[in-house]
């Protein structure tokens, strides 16, 4: 995303710098010394020091990161008291390092979005699903492969077909088409085959589960499944088998669901590079799918799986919706478990579905919903969602800047217009002026504790892509930012989370530029749903891309643009993704351009 990009442009960066130069790191001291006079107190900055020898130069050089301005008293003062006042409480990166943190150990401190004096929506706890419209079964598997999972599942109960077939249908299609567009890392054929056919035994013995019974899904790869890989996209996991499901893709089992295989994403959860080359969008196969959930947008997009599963900690689930055309549906923070999912941001990564209709991503979003103790930040909450529900009277928020401005288009506005259609209320809201950037440290640092080992042990460069804007250089710049820059950021995103209370005190939900940088940004940190959904088509005349400008390597343009879909956004109060849900199926009727598909597959 752009916002991964703008890494701190101007933002300081941490003294810490002089602790990173360690190469042979020395035995950490006890922080105090021992007072040798009883009663005394121990004190500070008299231990034996630790870290490498550091010198006032060292902190002259620091200072361009930090921006701070030291006298040269001031940094031979600094120097000489470096390794006894704060080098020695760096003991992961001085060493020994006595203390191993799992991956799956959480901080201390939780982001809880729910701040004082916000009461949790919706009131009631209640699913309601569309009217069946008793649709025949279609006699192409082309038409199966792409209808979506509200009529699949219709067809699957009725025993008008089965998820065997429905099953082969799909893995015949991975077969065929999806080296055109990379979305698939591990076909998962036989464990499908097997799911399926005791679905259908279930199904015919009268336990039918529900409407993922049958339903053959795609998992993006960071989600832990029991004996079957798991790499994260990135080279050095690809090798890694886990030994039980994450807490999701257990309850996809539980309902019934048909694991077809694991999606791409890009490494580490970045754009839409992994170790086996680029994802592309099946609607334009000379762009990438955008990402980080390009497997998810890609393969459902066209129609390889009936459902999928992906992940978003700054724009992985929106984007790759957009750009494939899907519905992609970022559920509130701690709505859904991440118990098994590879951990980038403790406070920012969410999962959520990525399907071809808006009932579709509420059908899954019901089977996945609900705490786990294994992931700390997950917590008990209602999900109230009618299909059949009017919209009329709901308020709608938008900010007018944001609307007339590039990244929104003719079809945004299109949809605001839809909605004054459907007797929505629109009224205009305001944001301070903010720079909402600022938060990104937020994200670099957990990113980069996060994978600290690939940083300490030089396994950075076992990543396929080392450009500017990739993982490997941006873990090893976070490893120089300021712990205090860290907590400045922290308290501007309460603020942040504040002024979005007030906004949903005065409507109901928000509509907003799917890509629009500080919309990304401030909701993945405040953690408000958001749901990204077909909205029309605009033309390109050029193929688009998530990662900074190359010159060496020009994206491909088109003498006759190229007709491509364009999502809308709307977003909801915490907690209230059924009333996104709602609002989405009635615009998706409106719409009526979901139903498309993309000609190469």
């Amino acid at each position: 995303m752009n916002t991964r990009r703008q890494f701190l442009i101007s933002a300081p960066l941490g003294v810490l710098v002089a602790a990173a130069a360690c190469r042979k790191p020395t035995p950490s001291a006890n922080s105090q010394a021992t007072p040798t006079t009883a009663g005394a107190p121990p004190t500070f900055g008299t231990g034996a020091g630790a870290g490498p020898v550091v010198t006032s130069e060292t902190f002259a050089e620091a200072e361009k990161l930090m921006q701070v301005t030291m006298t040269p008293a001031e940094r031979q003062q600094a120097a000489d008291t470096w390794r006894t006042s704060l080098a020695q409480y760096l003991e992961r990166r001085t060493g020994p390092r006595k203390v191993a943190i799992a991956a799956t150990e959480a901080p201390a401190t939780l982001w809880n979005p729910m701040l004082p004096g916000i009461t949790m929506a919706p009131a009631r706890d209640q699913f309601v699903r569309s009217k069946a419209d008793n649709a025949p079964l279609p006699s192409a598997d082309e038409d199966i492969a792409f209808a979506p999972v509200t009529q699949l599942s219709r067809w699957i109960e009725s025993r008008k077909l089965t998820s065997e077939r429905l099953t082969s249908i799909y893995l015949s299609r991975i077969e065929r088409l999806d080296s055109r567009i990379r979305s698939i890392i591990t076909v998962t054929k036989d464990h499908a085959l097997a799911r399926a056919k005791q679905a259908d035994t279930e199904i015919a013995a009268g336990k039918y589960r529900g409407p993922l019974h049958g339903i053959p899904y795609g998992a993006k790869d960071l989600l832990d499944t029991k004996d079957i890989p798991t790499t994260y996209g990135a080279e050095p996991f690809r090798n890694r088998v886990p030994v039980a499901d994450s807490a999701v893709v257990s309850r996809l089992n539980d309902a019934g669901g048909v694991l077809l295989g694991k999606l791409s994403l890009g490494a580490l959860a970045l754009n839409d590079i992994w170790f086996g080359g680029q994802t592309m969008n099946p609607w334009l196969l000379e762009e990438g799918a955008s990402g980080s959930s390009a497997g998810p947008g890609a393969a459902t997009a066209a129609a390889l799986v009936a459902f999928s599963v992906g992940s978003e900690t700054g724009g992985s689930i929106v984007s790759p919706a957009m750009r494939c055309g899907v519905t992609g549906l970022r559920p509130t923070f701690g709505r859904v478990a991440r118990t098994g999912a590879m951990t980038l941001c403790w406070s920012l990564d969410k999962l959520g579905p990525m399907t071809r209709g808006v009932e579709d991503a509420m059908l899954v979003l019901h089977a996945i919903s609900g705490p786990d103790a294994g992931d700390p930040s997950s917590v008990s909450s209602r999900l109230d969602f009618d299909a059949n529900a009017s919209v009329a009277g709901l308020r709608v928020g938008y900010i007018a800047q944001w609307m007339k401005d590039a990244p929104a288009t003719d079809v945004d506005r299109a949809a605001m217009e839809t909605m004054k259609s459907l007797k929505m209320d629109l009224r205009e809201v305001t944001l301070p002026d903010w720079p909402y950037s600022s938060l990104m440290p937020i994200l670099f640092a957990e990113g980069a504790a996060s994978f600290e080992e690939l940083a300490l042990n030089n396994k950075l460069g076992e990543l396929k892509v080392q450009v500017k804007d990739a993982w490997p250089n941006l873990f090893r710049q976070a490893r120089f930012l300021s712990a205090v820059d860290f907590v400045q950021a922290d308290r501007l995103r309460r603020k942040v989370a504040l002024e979005m209370t007030r906004i949903f005190k005065e409507v109901d939900l928000l509509i907003v530029p799917s890509l629009r940088d500080e919309q990304l940004t401030i909701t993945n940190f405040t953690g408000h749903p958001s749901l990204t959904m077909r909205g029309g088509f605009v033309e390109v005349s050029e193929a688009r891309s998530d990662w900074a400008p190359d010159p060496t390597n020009p994206l491909p343009k088109f003498n006759s643009p190229r007709r491509v879909p364009h999502g809308i956004t709307i977003l909801g109060r915490l907690f209230d993704d059924g009333l996104l849900g709602q609002v989405g199926v009635a615009l998706e009727r409106a719409f009526n351009v979901v139903k498309e598909r993309p000609a190469a597959f």
